[in-house]
């Protein structure tokens, strides 16, 4: 059944002159899927996986109406004529499931990274986003015209290639942002200084795109910069008001933050630590102002539930779920059959979006190892394959997506987990405060597993010769990984990542001083610091590479490090430590200078690189005939739950057919 606050949601709404289906959209969101800046077939399948799914508007990522905005190849543009065919079949492909695409155009400016095209970014003004960045091309005359020039003739591509709409992207501290605040415009011309003059590339921007089609044109803004003398909400609301006196805008998309180096920036991928909706205050602001604006809202709306309730309170008329439909792109069908529950949940933790993009990759995700390779993962099922008796060991994120692939492949499948209950080591990390989303993933993909009818033994441990007796065909091999512990003789104890969780369970435990050990740059170590640091514990965490939590994408590690500093946890970078007596730690490095003595020292906990768990396989493997052994997760290699969950799915899909069509054109896909 569907609530009240569901129905009001999906209930159709009008945008200028378009209706759409319901009001949930998916949200512009890079996904790397691009080739020589034009959009793939990868990228059609995407985009119809979500409209198939129930979305009823779709906005695509930034398409770059210049080349001095592609920053790289795999980025969209709209530069030439040659682009409108391959964005025509984007868009056949949405509409084809009932769904609207809106093009969303955009110019990056100061942070279009150069180093693959060569070019230098353009701005406002030569300010860099970010300490060691590209200090930009301060634009001329002649750049602005061309920048106008640009957005007119993308918008004019676009409205040819069949989008319904456009959306002129003037936030995240893109190029109409940095003329349009006081923190990145320096600039003494009519460009600059006032805000008529800051406003001025906006409003040319938007005259010649409406001059170009006669799509609807929205805005999308962010509301407050979150940075020292930048755009605030009040001025952003006397923004919008003069733009629209001038421009008939069919909406106005209610964003945040600014493309720089500080706290800013992880705001516009809150990671888990924010907690749900933690911005939907600025949407509300823009539906009081503007009653007669529809207002999209956006960033950090976990469910459809949750997303419901701005709805209803009056504080949008959209709501965009971007992580989301990444994790589940078939939420909205889902809520609206009253399938709710079987909906996939985001976990927020910014693993496999938007850590890939920042390396260049194509996005892929935790939870929906499918991303990417929707069309290559569906022809595969629907090729039969004859039925295998199949052992899972173990039931951590790689066994559970494993038991669950080969069930619904239609295979019978027992999983066998040594524990009393299911999730393995991500149930440990989601005992971390702040981490608790982490706990999404075990529940569903232990419903996943039941649901399909795994055969699930608790508390069952398994041997090789239990293996060989049991007349299985395959086993998958599922057994994790083990915690390090160093050995620091005449010190003070050492704890591994394990035990320092169950220290935090503890009451009244976890005060005093402790010595993070981390050299593997995840967030095991860092959230175990944090979570010490806020029981009130002295937290030095240390680490022997030249950066803190490497491996953590920047887009959450700017939070972390303010929080780090809010709570007082010092930082040791190339430096390992060094028992000088009982409680007393020497923090020793290769520069001058860099020796650091902690005494007081109640534990130190060892977060650094875990060991594969891997006996059951080597004696599977020692044997000469018996079950096919697939080998996943950390016992394979410790990494992370991204690579757990994807390589849990194939192997179950493929049982028997590593080596097939289907197989390798999924493995190939992304």
């Amino acid at each position: 059944m569907v609530d009240e606050k569901l129905r009001q949601l999906l209930s159709p709404v009008r945008i200028a002159s378009l209706t759409l289906r319901n009001r949930v959209f998916v949200p512009g969101h890079t996904t790397n899927f691009g080739l020589h800046n034009e959009p793939t077939a990868r990228l059609a399948a995407y985009h119809a996986e979500r409209a198939r799914g129930g979305a009823g508007l779709i906005i695509t990522e930034a398409i770059r109406v210049h080349p001095t905005s592609a920053g790289r190849s795999i980025s969209l543009g709209a530069f030439t004529d040659a682009c409108v065919p391959a964005y025509q079949r984007v868009t056949d492909a949405v509409h084809e499931h009932g769904a609207r695409i809106f093009a969303q155009i955009m110019h990056a400016g100061r942070q279009a990274n150069g180093d693959a095209t060569r070019t230098a970014a353009w701005s406002s003004s030569p300010v860099a986003w970010a300490a060691g960045a590209h200090v930009p091309h301060a634009m001329g005359r002649r750049d602005l015209a061309t920048v106008v020039d640009a957005f007119a003739t993308a918008a004019r591509r676009m409205w040819r290639a069949g989008f319904d709409g456009l959306e002129v992207h003037a936030g995240h501290g893109h190029l109409l942002q940095q003329f349009l605040s006081p923190h990145t415009n320096r600039r003494d011309d009519d460009y600059g200084g006032g805000l008529a003059n800051r406003m001025r590339l906006t409003r040319e921007v938007l005259d010649a795109v409406h001059a170009a089609t006669d799509l609807p044109v929205g805005l999308r803004i962010s509301a407050d910069e979150f940075l020292p003398g930048g755009l605030d909400p009040d001025a952003m609301v006397e923004i919008v008001a003069r733009l629209r006196a001038d421009h008939p805008l069919a909406y106005v998309h209610v964003s945040h933050s600014a493309y720089h180096g500080s706290w800013s920036l992880a705001t516009q991928m809150a990671d888990m630590s924010f907690g749900h909706a933690p911005f939907r205050h600025h949407a509300a602001r823009f539906s009081r102002e503007f009653p007669d604006l529809p207002v999209l809202a956006v960033c950090r709306l976990d469910s459809l539930p949750e997303a419901a309730e701005l709805i209803a309170a009056g504080e949008a008329d959209l709501v965009g779920l971007a992580r989301p439909h990444i994790a589940d792109p078939h939420l909205v069908r889902k809520a609206a059959e009253g399938r709710q529950h079987e909906t996939r949940s985001c976990l927020a933790c910014n693993q496999g979006c938007i850590a890939r993009v920042e390396a260049s990759l194509p996005i892929t995700c935790v939870v929906n190892p499918e991303v990417g390779a929707e069309r290559e993962w569906a022809s595969a099922r629907r090729r039969p394959v004859p039925a295998r008796r199949v052992l899972v060991v173990d039931g951590g994120p790689a066994g559970l997506a494993a038991a669950t692939a080969a069930r619904r492949a239609g295979h019978r499948v027992t999983l066998a987990e040594a524990a009393d209950d299911l999730g393995g080591q991500v149930r440990v990390a989601a005992r971390v405060p702040g981490r608790e989303r982490l706990g999404l993933l075990t529940r569903d993909l232990a419903a996943e597993a039941h649901a399909a009818g795994v055969e699930i033994l608790l508390g069952h441990r398994v041997t090789a010769a239990g293996v060989r007796a049991g007349g299985y065909d395959d086993v998958v091999v599922a057994t994790g990984s083990r915690p390090a512990r160093c050995a620091l003789p005449g010190g003070p104890p050492v704890l591994d990542l394990w035990q320092a969780v169950d220290l935090l369970d503890a009451p009244g435990a976890g005060t005093g001083a402790y010595v993070v050990l981390d050299d593997d740059g995840t967030w095991a170590a860092s959230s175990v610091a944090e979570a010490l640091a806020r029981r009130g514990a002295r937290v030095h965490l240390v680490s022997p590479t030249a950066s803190l939590a490497a491996r953590i994408t920047t887009y959450s590690r700017l939070a972390l490090l303010r929080r780090f500093t809010e709570l007082g946890v010092v930082v040791h970078p190339l430096r390992t430590p060094r028992v000088v007596g009982g409680d007393t730690i020497a923090l020793t490095g290769p520069l001058a200078g860099a020796d650091v003595t902690v005494a007081g020292v109640t534990a130190v906990v060892d977060a650094g690189a875990p060991a594969a768990d891997d006996t059951l396989f080597r004696h599977l493997d020692a044997a000469p005939d018996g079950p096919r052994i697939h080998l996943v997760g950390d016992a394979n290699a410790p990494r992370t739950t991204l690579e757990a969950v994807y390589e849990g799915r194939f192997a179950g899909a493929f049982l028997g057919r590593h080596d097939s069509p289907d197989a390798a054109a999924v493995a190939l896909a992304y």
